[in-house]
Protein backbone atom coordinates (compact mmCIF):
# COMPACT_ATOMS: atom_id res chain seq x y z
CA UNK A 1 0.00 0.00 0.00
CA UNK A 2 1.30 3.46 -0.88
CA UNK A 3 1.82 5.91 1.97
CA UNK A 4 -0.71 8.29 0.38
CA UNK A 5 -3.94 6.89 -1.06
CA UNK A 6 -6.77 8.56 -2.94
CA UNK A 7 -10.47 8.50 -2.05
CA UNK A 8 -11.20 6.39 -5.13
CA UNK A 9 -8.53 3.87 -4.13
CA UNK A 10 -10.07 3.59 -0.68
CA UNK A 11 -13.57 3.19 -2.10
CA UNK A 12 -12.34 0.44 -4.43
CA UNK A 13 -10.52 -1.40 -1.65
CA UNK A 14 -13.21 -0.92 0.96
CA UNK A 15 -13.81 -4.11 2.95
CA UNK A 16 -10.55 -5.78 1.91
CA UNK A 17 -9.25 -8.23 4.54
CA UNK A 18 -7.03 -6.58 7.12
CA UNK A 19 -7.75 -3.04 5.87
CA UNK A 20 -8.78 -0.64 8.63
CA UNK A 21 -10.01 2.93 8.20
CA UNK A 22 -9.27 5.22 11.13
CA UNK A 23 -10.51 8.75 11.85
CA UNK A 24 -7.50 10.53 13.38
CA UNK A 25 -9.06 13.98 13.68
CA UNK A 26 -7.56 16.12 16.43
CA UNK A 27 -9.19 19.43 17.36
CA UNK A 28 -8.67 22.08 20.00
CA UNK A 29 -11.59 23.31 22.16
CA UNK A 30 -10.73 26.84 21.05
CA UNK A 31 -12.03 25.94 17.59
CA UNK A 32 -15.51 25.32 18.98
CA UNK A 33 -15.52 21.84 17.45
CA UNK A 34 -15.62 18.36 18.95
CA UNK A 35 -13.85 15.58 17.05
CA UNK A 36 -15.90 12.75 18.53
CA UNK A 37 -19.20 14.52 17.94
CA UNK A 38 -18.24 15.20 14.34
CA UNK A 39 -17.27 11.55 13.85
CA UNK A 40 -20.66 10.49 15.22
CA UNK A 41 -22.40 12.95 12.88
CA UNK A 42 -20.71 11.55 9.79
CA UNK A 43 -17.63 9.46 9.03
CA UNK A 44 -16.28 7.26 6.27
CA UNK A 45 -18.24 3.99 6.38
CA UNK A 46 -16.52 1.41 8.55
CA UNK A 47 -14.10 3.90 10.08
CA UNK A 48 -13.22 3.70 13.76
CA UNK A 49 -12.43 6.75 15.89
CA UNK A 50 -8.85 6.84 17.16
CA UNK A 51 -9.41 9.60 19.75
CA UNK A 52 -5.95 10.99 19.11
CA UNK A 53 -6.39 13.65 21.80
CA UNK A 54 -6.39 10.97 24.50
CA UNK A 55 -3.66 8.83 22.91
CA UNK A 56 -0.86 10.53 24.78
CA UNK A 57 1.40 10.25 27.82
CA UNK A 58 -0.97 11.38 30.56
CA UNK A 59 1.94 11.73 33.01
CA UNK A 60 3.52 14.43 30.84
CA UNK A 61 2.71 18.10 31.47
CA UNK A 62 2.75 18.67 27.71
CA UNK A 63 -0.33 18.16 25.55
CA UNK A 64 0.50 15.60 22.86
CA UNK A 65 3.53 13.60 23.94
CA UNK A 66 3.92 10.03 22.77
CA UNK A 67 1.99 7.37 24.72
CA UNK A 68 3.70 4.29 26.10
CA UNK A 69 3.61 1.00 24.18
CA UNK A 70 1.04 -0.64 26.44
CA UNK A 71 -1.33 2.31 26.00
CA UNK A 72 -1.02 2.16 22.24
CA UNK A 73 -1.40 -1.63 22.12
CA UNK A 74 -4.56 -1.45 24.23
CA UNK A 75 -6.08 1.21 21.98
CA UNK A 76 -5.33 -0.72 18.80
CA UNK A 77 -6.70 -3.89 20.34
CA UNK A 78 -9.91 -2.07 21.28
CA UNK A 79 -10.25 -0.89 17.69
CA UNK A 80 -9.67 -4.38 16.28
CA UNK A 81 -6.35 -3.50 14.67
CA UNK A 82 -3.87 -6.35 14.85
CA UNK A 83 -0.30 -7.09 13.91
CA UNK A 84 0.33 -6.71 10.19
CA UNK A 85 -2.86 -4.74 9.56
CA UNK A 86 -3.15 -2.15 6.81
CA UNK A 87 -4.31 1.15 8.25
CA UNK A 88 -5.65 4.14 6.32
CA UNK A 89 -5.79 7.31 8.40
CA UNK A 90 -7.86 10.39 7.64
CA UNK A 91 -8.84 13.58 9.42
CA UNK A 92 -10.94 16.71 9.19
CA UNK A 93 -8.54 18.91 11.13
CA UNK A 94 -6.87 22.20 10.15
CA UNK A 95 -3.65 20.65 11.47
CA UNK A 96 -3.85 17.57 9.18
CA UNK A 97 -3.59 15.45 12.31
CA UNK A 98 -3.60 12.15 10.41
CA UNK A 99 0.11 12.84 9.97
CA UNK A 100 0.60 12.77 13.74
CA UNK A 101 -1.20 9.42 13.92
CA UNK A 102 0.93 8.14 11.04
CA UNK A 103 4.13 9.15 12.85
CA UNK A 104 2.92 7.57 16.09
CA UNK A 105 2.10 4.24 14.47
CA UNK A 106 5.23 4.14 12.34
CA UNK A 107 7.37 5.02 15.37
CA UNK A 108 6.10 1.86 17.01
CA UNK A 109 6.43 -0.24 13.86
CA UNK A 110 2.68 -0.73 13.56
CA UNK A 111 1.43 -2.20 10.31
CA UNK A 112 1.30 -0.77 6.82
CA UNK A 113 0.09 2.80 7.36
CA UNK A 114 -1.24 5.30 4.82
CA UNK A 115 -2.93 8.69 4.84
CA UNK A 116 -6.04 9.48 2.80
CA UNK A 117 -5.18 12.39 0.51
CA UNK A 118 -7.55 15.28 1.10
CA UNK A 119 -8.95 13.77 4.27
CA UNK A 120 -12.68 13.71 4.92
CA UNK A 121 -13.23 16.72 2.66
CA UNK A 122 -11.50 14.94 -0.20
CA UNK A 123 -13.64 11.84 0.36
CA UNK A 124 -16.82 13.90 0.19
CA UNK A 125 -15.63 15.93 -2.80
CA UNK A 126 -15.06 12.68 -4.69
CA UNK A 127 -18.74 11.85 -4.21
CA UNK A 128 -18.34 9.11 -1.64
CA UNK A 129 -20.87 8.68 1.18
CA UNK A 130 -20.64 9.19 4.92
CA UNK A 131 -22.14 6.99 7.60
CA UNK A 132 -23.44 7.73 11.09
CA UNK A 133 -23.65 4.15 12.31
CA UNK A 134 -20.91 2.87 14.60
CA UNK A 135 -18.70 0.26 12.92
CA UNK A 136 -19.53 -3.36 13.61
CA UNK A 137 -17.34 -4.91 16.32
CA UNK A 138 -14.58 -7.05 14.88
CA UNK A 139 -11.79 -9.15 16.28
CA UNK A 140 -8.31 -7.94 15.54
CA UNK A 141 -7.19 -9.03 12.06
CA UNK A 142 -4.73 -10.69 12.42
CA UNK A 143 -4.55 -11.21 16.21
CA UNK A 144 -3.06 -8.30 18.14
CA UNK A 145 0.67 -8.32 18.74
CA UNK A 146 2.35 -7.73 22.10
CA UNK A 147 3.14 -4.17 23.12
CA UNK A 148 5.16 -2.67 20.27
CA UNK A 149 8.77 -1.55 20.45
CA UNK A 150 9.50 2.13 19.96
CA UNK A 151 12.10 3.25 17.43
CA UNK A 152 14.08 5.98 19.26
CA UNK A 153 15.54 7.29 16.01
CA UNK A 154 12.18 8.90 15.26
CA UNK A 155 12.06 11.12 18.38
CA UNK A 156 14.23 13.80 19.96
CA UNK A 157 14.23 14.87 23.61
CA UNK A 158 14.95 18.31 25.03
CA UNK A 159 18.42 17.15 26.08
CA UNK A 160 19.20 16.06 22.54
CA UNK A 161 17.93 19.38 21.22
CA UNK A 162 20.14 21.26 23.69
CA UNK A 163 23.17 19.27 22.55
CA UNK A 164 22.34 20.01 18.93
CA UNK A 165 22.66 23.74 19.61
CA UNK A 166 26.40 23.18 19.84
CA UNK A 167 26.95 20.37 17.37
CA UNK A 168 24.48 21.50 14.68
CA UNK A 169 24.54 17.86 13.60
CA UNK A 170 20.88 18.08 12.63
CA UNK A 171 19.01 20.92 11.02
CA UNK A 172 15.85 21.92 12.87
CA UNK A 173 12.74 22.99 10.97
CA UNK A 174 9.73 24.58 12.70
CA UNK A 175 6.25 23.94 11.27
CA UNK A 176 4.52 26.85 13.02
CA UNK A 177 3.39 30.01 11.26
CA UNK A 178 6.01 32.66 10.53
CA UNK A 179 4.38 35.00 13.05
CA UNK A 180 4.65 32.42 15.82
CA UNK A 181 8.18 31.46 14.77
CA UNK A 182 9.41 35.06 14.75
CA UNK A 183 7.70 35.93 18.02
CA UNK A 184 5.51 38.61 16.43
CA UNK A 185 2.46 36.61 17.52
CA UNK A 186 2.09 35.45 21.11
CA UNK A 187 2.02 31.75 21.84
CA UNK A 188 -1.66 30.82 22.41
CA UNK A 189 -0.76 28.58 25.34
CA UNK A 190 1.42 31.04 27.23
CA UNK A 191 4.89 29.88 26.24
CA UNK A 192 7.62 32.42 25.57
CA UNK A 193 7.77 33.90 22.05
CA UNK A 194 10.30 32.91 19.41
CA UNK A 195 11.98 29.74 18.23
CA UNK A 196 14.90 27.39 18.85
CA UNK A 197 18.11 29.20 17.85
CA UNK A 198 19.37 28.16 14.44
CA UNK A 199 16.08 26.62 13.32
CA UNK A 200 14.39 27.43 10.04
CA UNK A 201 10.69 27.95 9.40
CA UNK A 202 8.43 26.02 7.03
CA UNK A 203 4.74 26.44 7.81
CA UNK A 204 3.07 23.06 7.45
CA UNK A 205 0.27 24.50 5.28
CA UNK A 206 2.76 25.06 2.47
CA UNK A 207 2.85 21.31 1.81
CA UNK A 208 -0.77 21.32 0.55
CA UNK A 209 -2.52 22.61 -2.55
CA UNK A 210 -5.61 24.81 -2.55
CA UNK A 211 -7.90 21.79 -2.21
CA UNK A 212 -6.15 20.46 0.88
CA UNK A 213 -4.35 17.70 -0.98
CA UNK A 214 -0.68 16.95 -0.50
CA UNK A 215 1.68 18.49 -3.00
CA UNK A 216 3.59 15.90 -4.99
CA UNK A 217 7.06 15.39 -6.43
CA UNK A 218 8.60 18.63 -7.68
CA UNK A 219 6.02 20.88 -6.01
CA UNK A 220 6.58 19.21 -2.65
CA UNK A 221 10.35 19.35 -2.99
CA UNK A 222 10.06 23.03 -3.94
CA UNK A 223 8.10 23.76 -0.76
CA UNK A 224 10.91 22.32 1.35
CA UNK A 225 13.53 24.20 -0.67
CA UNK A 226 11.64 27.48 -0.24
CA UNK A 227 11.73 26.84 3.50
CA UNK A 228 15.52 26.41 3.30
CA UNK A 229 15.27 22.75 4.29
CA UNK A 230 18.03 20.54 2.92
CA UNK A 231 16.44 17.10 2.73
CA UNK A 232 19.84 15.49 2.31
CA UNK A 233 20.77 16.51 5.86
CA UNK A 234 19.61 14.82 9.08
CA UNK A 235 16.58 16.83 10.16
CA UNK A 236 14.38 17.27 13.21
CA UNK A 237 10.89 18.76 12.89
CA UNK A 238 9.31 20.79 15.66
CA UNK A 239 6.14 22.85 16.06
CA UNK A 240 3.85 23.94 18.90
CA UNK A 241 3.11 20.56 20.46
CA UNK A 242 4.33 17.84 18.09
CA UNK A 243 1.30 17.64 15.79
CA UNK A 244 2.12 19.71 12.71
CA UNK A 245 5.79 18.70 12.95
CA UNK A 246 4.49 15.32 11.80
CA UNK A 247 3.14 16.99 8.65
CA UNK A 248 6.71 17.93 7.73
CA UNK A 249 7.90 14.43 8.60
CA UNK A 250 5.27 12.83 6.37
CA UNK A 251 6.04 15.25 3.54
CA UNK A 252 9.71 14.31 3.75
CA UNK A 253 8.69 10.64 3.78
CA UNK A 254 6.83 11.13 0.50
CA UNK A 255 10.12 12.34 -0.97
CA UNK A 256 12.03 9.33 0.33
CA UNK A 257 13.51 11.06 3.38
CA UNK A 258 12.86 10.56 7.09
CA UNK A 259 12.69 13.22 9.81
CA UNK A 260 12.76 12.85 13.56
CA UNK A 261 10.33 14.88 15.67
CA UNK A 262 11.04 16.85 18.81
CA UNK A 263 7.98 15.61 20.65
CA UNK A 264 7.90 18.28 23.36
CA UNK A 265 8.26 21.00 20.72
CA UNK A 266 7.59 24.61 21.71
CA UNK A 267 5.22 23.52 24.50
CA UNK A 268 8.32 22.26 26.29
CA UNK A 269 11.13 24.47 24.96
CA UNK A 270 9.15 27.69 25.20
CA UNK A 271 8.12 27.08 28.80
CA UNK A 272 11.58 26.16 30.06
CA UNK A 273 13.30 29.28 31.44
CA UNK A 274 16.73 27.70 30.92
CA UNK A 275 16.42 27.23 27.14
CA UNK A 276 17.63 29.95 24.75
CA UNK A 277 15.00 31.55 22.52
CA UNK A 278 15.55 33.48 19.32
CA UNK A 279 13.28 36.19 17.93
CA UNK A 280 12.84 37.33 14.36
CA UNK A 281 12.62 35.49 11.08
Amino acid sequence: MDSLVTPDWLATNFGAPGLHIVDATLLDPSLGRDARAEYDAGHIPGAVFLDLASLRDTASPFPNTLPGPDTLAARLRALGIGDGARVVLYDDSPWHSAARAWWLLKSYGIGDVAILDGGLSGWRAAGHPLDTAPPSPRAAEPPPAPAPDFNPARLRTIDQMRANLSTQAEQVVDARSLARFSGDEADPHGAAPGHIPGSTNLHYARLFDGEGRWKRSEALAAAFAQGHVDLDRPTVATCGSGVTAAVLAFGAHLLGREMAIYDGSWSEWGRDPSTPKELGA
